[in-house]
């Protein structure tokens, strides 16, 4: 039976319905709050001529209620601030920096039939990049968690291999990691699981791969390498995801690789694209006339600087950095907003 408080004529009253009633009166409030927000926010932004008029327009998607399933489909690009460089980018990106592994090809480095025959440029090339090392989240990866948070994430498809979504503290059943991670290890012949923490600790400290106790094939973590198939979850999940999706958020990528760089092309067309990325890509068409609100926007530029003046028209700012300082791995934890 729930216990009852005495009232001061007598009788006596329910303390779940007091609690409840708190409860409410708090709910109320803090969906008051947002709704004043809300509206201080749009006259705001319709009387500010110098943020620019995309920006305004994604902001009053998401705070409007109409992004209640936003996918995100993120790249190299949003991992760049956080020291990681991207593939393809000419002089600094990763392909670009391989000579010293005498590789016959940049690719190679990932691809499997090398590695059965040669792990060795691989397993040097996984002490720079193995996730939770000296990496931490970027600003572009704790407004995903941000979403999450606010309970309009749906799912973010990621192309890296870098696990900082994980680590930005979005839930594991939102991310799809398209290309893999780092967390689990298994033969590359057998396909016999592997002990994660063992298969780290030789590649790490011993640059080789380790051999498989079954079969005696090199092992190594559950990335996807060049010649393998993508992850079961990715096909299992995209195509409802797609159907679902009423925002389609692609960040920091170039959509050269298939089967994810097709995903623009395959949500609904009811569905809204933002591109937040340094170059137009894909077939995102943002309508020339600015003050026209149409299905595409392109949000040009550095992902971090793009999510901060998004997150500050939100009212999100203090939320970002306190989440992105608070997620960052131990040897970065002396870095400054």
């Amino acid at each position: 039976m729930s216990p009852t408080k005495k009232k001061k004529d007598g009788s006596r009253e329910n303390v779940d319905d007091l609690t409840e009633q708190i409860e409410n009166l708090g709910l109320r409030e803090t969906i008051a709050a947002t709704q004043e927000h809300q509206e201080k926010l749009e006259n705001e932004l319709l009387d500010d001529d110098s943020i620019p008029p995309h920006f305004k327009q994604v902001a009053r998607w998401i705070l409007g209620g109409s992004a209640k399933n936003i996918v995100v489909l993120s790249g190299a690009g949003v991992s760049c601030s956080a020291g990681i460089p991207d593939f393809r980018t000419p002089g600094t990106g990763l392909y670009d920096n391989l000579q010293k592994y005498n590789l016959p090809y940049p690719e190679a480095v990932f691809d499997l039939n090398f590695y059965r025959r040669n792990p060795k440029p691989f397993c040097s090339l996984a002490k720079e990049i193995w996730p939770g090392l000296k990496h931490s989240p970027t600003l572009t990866h704790s407004f995903v968690a941000l979403l999450s948070q606010k309970g309009r994430l749906l799912r973010n498809y990621s192309q890296n291999i870098d696990g900082l979504e994980f680590i930005a503290g979005i839930p594991a059943d939102e991310i799809v990691e398209c290309h893999g991670h780092f967390r689990t290890a298994s033969c590359i012949r057998c396909d016999t699981k592997y002990d994660s923490d063992k298969c780290k600790q030789i590649i790490l400290e011993e640059e080789k791969a380790p051999k498989c106790r079954k079969c005696g094939f090199n092992v190594k973590p559950d990335i996807v390498f060049f010649g393998e198939d993508l992850p079961t979850r990715f096909h299992k999940l995209l195509r409802n995801d797609l159907a679902k999706a009423d925002l389609l958020l692609i960040m920091g990528t170039s959509l050269t690789v298939a089967p994810v760089s097709l995903i623009p092309e395959r949500v609904s067309r009811s569905c809204r694209r933002v591109l937040v990325n340094r170059e137009l890509v894909g077939d995102i068409n943002p309508s020339e006339d600015e003050d026209t609100e149409g299905r595409d926007v392109w949000l040009g530029g550095d992902c971090d600087e793009s999510v901060l003046q998004l997150c500050r028209l939100l009212g999100w700012e203090n939320e970002l950095y306190k989440l992105n300082k608070n997620n960052r791995v131990k040897d970065n934890k002396n870095e400054t907003a």
